[in-house]
């Protein structure tokens, strides 16, 4: 406890952790959300930037295998598929850029998800997985969610002025 927190008394210190929960309801279903402190917010920004890289190749492979299995016959009908040492270009987009968008918004959605507030007593929200979310939700719905999260967190300036 700093000179702050000490500052603020004890009955503070008691609810500190119930002043960062915010709700919001969405069809008919509230959910909690805990606003994260700056440390936090950091940590989840790094896990953002530094994406597991087998995870990436496990993508990249997904989506270009079709491509790189027949790539001989792809060659002789098309011009729009290029192909290098380390990635595959369909009319100029990068199959591995690609994929590293799709795992960045994945682990964006995960790491939101993650700032959900359980009901069940004592379920730790760092235990699920992107596939756990998936397999409840469909992607519509996840980036609804990931919008009234973020939203939750940190509002907008005209939801804090008043619409």
């Amino acid at each position: 406890m700093n000179n702050f927190s000490k500052a603020l008394g004890d009955k503070f210190e008691l609810n500190k952790e119930s002043l960062r929960i915010r709700k919001f309801e969405f069809n008919g279903h509230t959910f909690r959300v805990k606003v994260p402190l700056t440390v936090e917010t950091d940590a989840i920004s790094e896990r953002t930037k530094n994406l597991d890289e087998v995870k990436l190749n496990e993508y990249y492979t997904e989506l270009s295998k079709e491509f790189i299995d027949n790539k001989a016959d792809i060659l002789d009908k098309t011009k729009d598929v290029e192909f290098t040492e380390i990635d595959v270009i369909v009319k100029g987009r990068s199959l591995r850029e690609t994929a590293k968008n799709k795992l960045l918004m994945e682990t964006r959605i995960l790491e939101m998800f993650k700032l959900l507030v359980p009901e069940e007593e004592g379920f730790d929200m760092n235990t699920i997985t992107y596939s756990m979310i998936e397999e409840l939700f469909p992607f519509t719905i996840q980036m609804q969610l990931l919008e009234l999260i973020s939203d939750t967190i940190s509002p907008s300036y005209k939801e804090t002025k008043g619409k």
